[in-house]
């Protein structure tokens, strides 16, 4: 028989590990499941100068360790493991974790979202050595290099503005005439005109290179006219897919794989609830993620104790 406890909780960013502490301190025994190490997308970020209560900025691996810290010293338990299904049973929810299983009464999904790709010839040759999606994690190793990082968005600008520490040039390429991140973020990098450059209304058809990479062909959305731009690296910055696989056909999703719930978290199916970046939202950020995982936790919460109650009439 699988262990059983109050609350599931699938992924341990910040969305996750919030519901855990608030799981935890209303009395409810709580296990999040991670597949990788606690934290999800913000380890990989350098610096964090939006998140309330710092007013100096903070690093995203020491606010996820101080979170961890936070849910554990509440009783949360984490295990490392991957959930690679979901399925109701009487009052209870499995969670198969590939050849072992546990159970709880309310499940909460906060599984974030990961990097997508280009899909284009040389990406996957190349992916790990040469092409990247975590500036934190490899700008180090492009000191003095040219790099080009590919998107529009903050997320792109953030990095771009961090490879600035090392490469010696950064030409971001994006599908249009404008920059899509935060005006802050734009006035940051369009001061620095001696180290980034633009490569407007450009799309990526080919990260080039024999042993690493050397170059990319751009072609215009225009006109479709190509070009030959030399590079040692590249950063792929061009949205997220929800990491939602596991549970398609549980609870409704939308067309792109976003978990749909209400403001109160909850999803199609009774007991289960989602938060963070797997759900279909407008904003996404650290500081939305916790508020949900509070949300979340607090409304399973009442259904767990509901749950309990009935069981004891």
């Amino acid at each position: 028989m699988s262990e059983m406890y109050d609350l599931a909780i699938i992924g341990g960013g910040p969305a996750g590990l919030t519901a855990g502490i608030y799981g935890a301190r209303a009395g409810l025994s709580t296990v999040i499941i991670e597949r990788l190490n606690p934290g999800g997308q913000v380890v990989t970020t350098d610096i964090l100068e939006n998140y309330p209560g710092f007013t100096e900025p903070i690093g995203g691996f020491e606010l996820v360790d101080r979170m961890v810290k936070q849910a554990t010293n509440f009783g949360v338990e984490i295990q490392s493991a991957e959930v690679t299904g979901i399925k109701s049973e009487d009052e209870a929810k499995i969670l198969d974790l590939g050849g072992e299983s546990i159970s709880a009464i309310g499940v909460i999904i906060a599984t974030g979202a990961y990097h997508k790709r280009l899909g284009v010839p040389g990406e996957g040759r190349f992916w790990g050595r040469g092409v990247s999606c975590c500036a934190t994690c490899d700008g180090m190793f492009y000191k003095d290099k040219n790099v080009v990082v590919v998107g529009g968005g903050d997320t792109a600008v953030k990095e771009s503005l961090f490879l600035t520490k090392f490469a010696s040039e950064i030409t971001i390429v994006h599908r249009r005439d404008r920059l899509r991140a935060t005006k802050a973020l734009q006035d940051k990098i369009m001061n620095m005109p001696d180290k980034v450059k633009f490569e407007w209304k450009s799309v990526v058809k080919e990260i080039m290179g024999d042993e690493k990479v050397s170059a990319v062909r751009l072609a215009s959305v225009d006109n479709e006219e190509e070009k030959i731009l030399e590079c040692e690296g590249v950063f792929i910055f061009v949205g997220f897919t929800p990491s939602t696989e596991f549970v398609k056909g549980f609870v409704e999703m939308d067309e792109r794989g976003y978990i749909i719930s209400n403001e109160d978290m909850e999803t199609s199916v009774p007991g289960v609830y989602a938060c963070g970046d797997a759900r279909k939202k407008s904003l996404r950020q650290i500081i939305t993620a916790c508020g949900e995982g509070a949300t979340a936790a607090f409304t399973a919460q009442h259904y767990i104790e509901n749950i309990k109650g009935m069981a004891y009439e």
